[in-house]
């Protein structure tokens, strides 16, 4: 898993409130992901597109011009860490005075570490698959079918970082029926110990037609769930959308 040549940036959203936890902000879409997740709703961005590729000038004048009313930034993707420009990138950014906060799927701890240990991440959205020691669950959620113990080592590693940092952070998983056992998520609340978000699956615009059919858990499904971590973890912060 080698980091690619440059910043792609596939697209900016100018106004977000629901992508930075009560904030509003702009967000950053980098093109390129080193997963192939069959239920990606931002499949477009995995692959990169060399004709979609916005210059970084652009997106530095466009935020310079909306710092009186935008006060962070969410750099997303794709996966913004497969990026090797992406500490001076967020360097830039941060010293026109922005709060960012960084979507990730957690398999560049090293990159990760080195944005925190320069100061550059105020907030940590990563996404936990699937319980990492359910190897088969984890390649196929992910694709990635070689070199799986170097991923998981990978998670595990940016797991404890972000629990040894002082950067706010999230844990969060996509559940979906299918693949996702009720043990299963309260397995994967035990990687927090800050907030954990339970988002809900959709099943529309998916990366593979099988996942079309797969479903999502029900509102009052997620509320058991949650009661069930609770029970395990009490002073864990569960969210759920």
């Amino acid at each position: 898993m080698q980091n690619v040549e440059k910043m792609d940036i596939a697209g900016i959203l100018k106004t977000s409130l629901c992508d930075y936890p009560g904030k509003v902000a702009s967000v950053i879409f980098t093109n390129g992901c080193n997963f192939n997740c069959p239920y990606c709703h931002n499949h477009q961005l995995i692959n990169h597109n060399k004709q979609n590729i916005i210059n970084e000038k652009q997106i530095f004048s466009l935020l310079k011009k909306r710092k009186k009313h935008i006060k962070h930034v969410v750099i997303s993707g794709g996966e913004p860490c497969i990026n090797k420009d992406i500490v001076t990138f967020a360097q830039t950014i941060k010293g026109m005075g922005f709060n960012i906060k960084l979507d990730t799927n957690g398999s560049f701890p090293n990159v990760l570490k080195e944005l925190i240990d320069n100061h550059l991440l105020d907030y940590v959205a990563m996404d936990i698959k699937a319980p990492i020691t359910n190897r088969n669950t984890l390649s196929e959620i992910t694709g990635i079918t070689q070199n799986i113990d170097t991923l998981i080592n990978n998670l595990n590693s940016s797991i404890n970082i972000l629990k040894n940092s002082s950067v706010n952070y999230e844990f969060r998983t996509t559940l979906i029926k299918e693949i996702h056992s009720h043990s299963d998520i309260v397995k994967m609340s035990l990687y927090g110990q800050n907030t954990y978000k339970l988002q809900q699956y959709n099943n529309q615009n998916v990366n593979d037609y099988k996942y079309a059919k797969y479903s999502a858990y029900s509102e009052n499904e997620i509320n058991t769930i949650c009661k069930e971590i609770h029970n395990v973890f009490p002073l864990l912060n569960i969210k759920h959308q």
